[in-house]
């Protein structure tokens, strides 16, 4: 089942295969399932900036295109995390499925696929992406809190030394001041660091 039902927006897709026959029933298909084809295109490079520019949920490209083959567009496309990217290829040789997935492809069909083959592949590949994003957004988030357990740890450090204050005290009042301020732990911790900390905040 697509996403495109009546209660959710339609996912947006932007569409680059160079024989018109074909995007054009690629088109059809997705529109028939309540996809919206915001974007279309013959050549790799013109792919590229329609992503940049449409910012659609999944771009679906050909392989062989003039311009920039869709190996090079789909790693270009994911190397921004801007879309789930799909490719349709005429070929199904392992070595050229395999640089697919190192260029960031989720999905790929082999030529001439059924329309009943599209839907899901475009589907497996959003959810992939999704999946990709949360992952990314997580490692981040526990990097941020990585960096900023290690300047609480330095900060309470450097007030052990210069206050001569136990361990929790000084955890204490890194946790008091950024309460008294409205502030993370992080940036009090930093300014302690920096020296910069008003003493009458504790």
């Amino acid at each position: 089942m697509s996403e495109g039902s009546p209660n959710r927006a339609p996912i947006r897709v932007v569409l680059a295969e160079d024989e018109a026959i074909i995007r054009l029933d690629v088109k059809e298909t997705l529109e028939d399932e309540g996809y919206e084809v915001v974007g279309e295109t013959g050549r790799g490079d013109e792919a590229v900036e329609l992503v940049r520019r449409l910012q659609p949920d999944v771009a679906i490209l050909d392989i062989k295109m003039p311009g920039q083959d869709g190996i090079e567009t789909a790693r270009q496309i994911s190397a921004d995390h801007a879309a789930a990217v799909v490719l349709l290829t005429a070929y199904s040789q392992r070595d050229l499925i395999e640089q697919a997935r190192d260029a960031g492809a989720l999905t790929y069909l082999v030529k001439p696929f059924q329309r009943s083959d599209l839907v899901p592949a475009v589907e497996m590949a959003i959810a992939r992406h999704r999946e990709y994003v949360a992952l990314l957004d997580e490692n981040r988030r526990l990097g941020e809190q990585l960096e900023a357990r290690k300047l609480i740890d330095r900060a309470k450090g450097r007030l052990m030394d210069e206050r001569k204050l136990s361990e929790s005290d000084a955890f204490g009042f890194l946790q008091k001041t950024a309460m008294h301020q409205r502030r993370t732990m992080a940036e009090v911790a930093a300014e302690v660091l920096a020296g910069a900390l008003d003493d009458g905040a504790g």
